[in-house]
Parts: C-alpha cells; sequence; structure tokens
C-alpha cells in the first residue's frame, strides 16, 4: 500500500519492492543506510567543491584550482581532467540526491528523519568549514 502521508511503522518500502523492512533489526539497517547515504551526499558535495575551488594550496599556488589548471601556455581545453571529475562528482550526487528524494517519499516518518540526521551530520563534518573559507571567519574556536 501506498502511503501518502506520513506514517510511522517498522514496515516500510524502500525504493525497490525487494526492499522491505518487516522486522526492527532490518528497519533499523535500513535507517542506518539512509544515515550514511545522506552523509555521503554531503562528502560528493564538499569534494566537488574542492575540486572547483582548487583543494589544497598545497597541490598548488593558492585560489588556483589544482584539476582545472591548464597544463601548458595556451591550451585551454574544453575536456580537461578537471572538468570531467567534476561531471562525474555532479553527476554520483544529482543521482544519489534524487535517490534520497524518492527515499523520502516513502512518507516514513523513521526515513524523513534518518535522512535529515545523514544530511546534518555529513554537513557538520564536510561542508561547514567551506562556509568558513568563503565568508573570511577564521575556524579555529578561540574557548578560554
Amino acid at each position: 500500500m501506498m502511503h501518502m502521508t506520513f506514517y510511522w511503522s517498522r514496515q516500510v518500502t524502500l525504493l525497490f519492492t525487494s526492499w522491505r523492512t518487516d522486522s526492527w533489526p532490518s528497519y533499523a539497517l535500513t535507517l542506518l543506510a539512509c544515515v550514511l547515504a545522506s552523509a555521503f551526499y554531503q562528502y560528493l558535495d564538499h569534494l566537488r567543491y574542492r575540486v572547483r575551488r582548487g583543494g589544497n594550496t598545497a597541490e598548488g599556488t593558492a585560489g588556483e584550482p589544482f584539476l582545472l589548471r591548464p597544463k601548458g601556455a595556451g591550451t585551454c581545453s574544453k575536456w580537461s581532467a578537471g572538468k570531467i571529475v567534476e561531471g562525474v562528482l555532479f553527476g554520483s550526487s544529482a543521482a544519489l540526491g534524487y535517490l534520497l528524494m524518492l527515499a523520502v517519499m516513502s512518507f516514513n516518518g523513521g526515513v524523513f528523519l534518518a535522512v535529515v540526521l545523514g544530511l546534518t551530520a555529513g554537513y557538520l563534518v564536510f561542508r561547514s568549514e567551506d562556509d568558513d573559507e568563503v565568508s573570511g571567519v577564521n575556524s579555529t574556536c578561540a574557548c578560554a
């Protein structure tokens, strides 16, 4: 049965008819998979951001993207390694994002909370430092 409102149950069909939970352990593993997939989604976005921004300054000169730098003078290719890597990361991130959206559309409250928890944890672990770099805020904590 397809639910059209949020419901709270350990019985859920997620993404495929073969991915059904009928016990608490299988439901807990499903929720764990949702948390991990959501955190991985944030990691892919962080990785794509790093490829675009240039990664570490140890890779090259500051402010120059390490995969998007031209190989020689006057060689600007439309199909550089950086563009290909960025495209693959974007496609992977978009596909995973759509799968997470479809998982939430199962309307199971636990799945919804697991996806939100994973996105939040992934943001705190992988992405929150990006905002500090962009705004110029020092991310070191000076607690007394």
